[in-house]
């Protein structure tokens, strides 16, 4: 297998330290987000008083708005849309994206690579599958980790159904596969990995506000829209265990969307610039 994808191993191989690193800090995060859940009431922590947390706060329980963070869906919700999960997908797909074609240019290898019989498309789609499965693993292992912890504890399991976590594990990848395309396509056109990986980062971070401040001002609430934030709700399916169709076809279409422009631009680009 790995004399017929080369590209795709060597990805892989040469991000290996960092790889094993997130997939093991992301299993110790979840693991301490299903502790804490398990053992301190979200009640008890985000409503003192008797009072209700608020509204903003539901971008933090990765809801549309239905889940508050004082539950059970809330708080593990928080646990798959919290900024050190967020800065762990964006590590990984800033690092693969970055390598795919901007690194290689910066460095001046690109040309030589092309100079053996290893087509723009085959390279390009062996990085892309590596990104992709870097991506499907960091979600899987966050996804058992906490589908163990709530079937292990009665009082997690009677609020959130088994079925509800591996739907939000499905969101999760929809929303990597969305950071994903676009990451890919400033690759195929970049100079540099530092272009790359800075608008990964933007494009994330400016996301997350976009959501926050639409929940927070109602004045301000069809900005949520343009946010990938208010598409990927894992809050709301640890709540109820549907799949929102609607929101993941439209995580998945603009990942594939930028993939397919990767491609194209890839292929028309002049690799001496």
């Amino acid at each position: 297998m790995r004399t017929r994808l080369p590209l795709l191993w060597l990805a892989l191989h040469r991000r290996r330290r960092m790889l094993v690193a997130l997939v093991l800090g992301m299993v110790l995060f979840e693991a301490l987000i299903v502790v804490i859940t398990g053992t301190l009431s979200p009640m008890q922590l985000f409503a003192g008083g008797g009072k209700t947390p608020p509204g903003a706060f539901k971008a933090f329980s990765g809801s549309a708005g239905e889940v508050s963070i004082a539950s059970y869906p809330g708080l593990l919700g928080a646990g798959l849309v919290h900024p050190f999960w967020i800065a762990m997908q964006l590590t990984a797909i800033g690092s693969l994206a970055a390598a795919a074609v901007a690194a290689d240019v910066e460095s001046g290898t690109l040309e030589l690579l092309m100079v053996r019989p290893v087509s723009r498309a085959r390279l390009l789609g062996e990085r892309t599958a590596a990104l992709l499965l870097v991506t499907l693993v960091l979600n899987l292992a966050a996804t058992l980790t906490v589908a163990a912890g709530v079937a292990l504890s009665p009082d997690l399991h009677r609020e959130v159904p088994v079925t509800g976590v591996f739907v939000a594990g499905l969101l999760g990848f929809g929303f990597s596969l969305c950071m994903t395309g676009p990451a890919l396509a400033v690759s195929a056109v970049a100079r540099g990995r530092a272009q790359v990986i800075g608008t990964v980062i933007a494009f994330g971070a400016i996301g997350f506000a976009l959501n926050f401040v639409a929940l927070a001002w109602s004045p301000a609430s069809p900005l949520r829209y343009a946010s990938p934030f208010h598409y990927y709700t894992p809050g709301d399916a640890l709540a109820d265990g549907a799949v929102p169709w609607a929101s993941l076809a439209l995580l998945c279409l603009i990942g594939a969307v930028g993939i397919g422009a990767a491609f194209a631009l890839l292929a028309r680009r002049d690799l001496a610039r």
